[in-house]
């Protein structure tokens, strides 16, 4: 009974893992993923803002001169297109679509009246060069380097105080680097499993215009997200 057991397992697995789909020089591989981009965020907003606007500021408009930004995650979908010079040397761009995240300060003062400062829109196109360390195998290992470029959409961010809304902007462009590791799980008729995670270091300046006085710099947030994919590709 367990020969046969065993027998029909790997049968069954042939039909799954076939001979002959591991990618070859010159293939393009189409990826479609469900992404969660989750921040990892370090911010010096408490000290920033008393640079920018006198001791006291911080305390008054987010409770304590030790509040920082903070920055939820999202799940996004996402479209990726890698293209192999030779089977173990691959570059992969990441086309994601937006990437909506919702920011708040740690803390609420006799200014601020909410912790709530609004929400941006982000766009994270990423380049990499990945190396296979098993391409002729059904379990296809990689690690990858590269650069990120994130594109602000929407930077609808506001400061709610007694005093009225204080508009709130971060930069447009932020450029930083990438490392990834993953792997890929070749299926019949060329087409693969997949599981990624990426890790981005970007930062963008934060300025605010209290009260009328100028555009001043309160932050140099940086975003530093964990990128975690998985999904289903096909190579052509």
């Amino acid at each position: 009974m367990m020969k046969k057991i065993i027998a029909v397992s790997l049968a069954a697995s042939s039909l799954i893992f076939a001979a002959g789909a591991h990618a070859e020089a010159g293939d393009i591989v189409v990826r479609l993923r469900a992404t969660n981009v989750d921040p990892d965020v370090s911010s010096k907003l408490g000290q920033k803002t008393d640079q920018a606007y006198g001791a006291g500021t911080a305390a008054a408009l987010y409770g304590n001169a030790n509040a920082n930004l903070q920055v939820d995650d999202n799940l996004i979908p996402e479209v990726d297109f890698s293209y192999y010079f030779t089977k173990n040397l691959a570059a992969e761009l990441i086309l994601a679509t937006g990437t909506r995240h919702d920011v708040k300060t740690s803390g609420t003062g006799p200014l601020l009246t909410s912790r709530n400062l609004g929400s941006v829109d982000l766009l994270p196109p990423t380049l990499t060069l990945q190396w296979h360390f098993m391409p002729d195998q059904t379990f296809d290992p990689y690690l990858g380097a590269g650069a990120t470029y994130v594109y602000s959409l929407d930077k609808n961010l506001k400061a709610q105080s007694v005093i009225g809304p204080q508009k709130i902007k971060i930069d447009n462009d932020m450029w930083g680097g990438a490392l990834q590791a993953g792997f890929d799980i070749n299926l019949k008729d060329r087409w693969l499993l997949n599981f990624d995670v990426k890790k981005l270091w970007v930062g963008t300046d934060v300025k605010l215009n209290l009260a009328g006085t100028g555009w001043k710099k309160i932050d140099s947030l940086d975003i530093d997200p964990w990128v975690i994919s998985i999904g289903f590709g096909k190579k052509f």
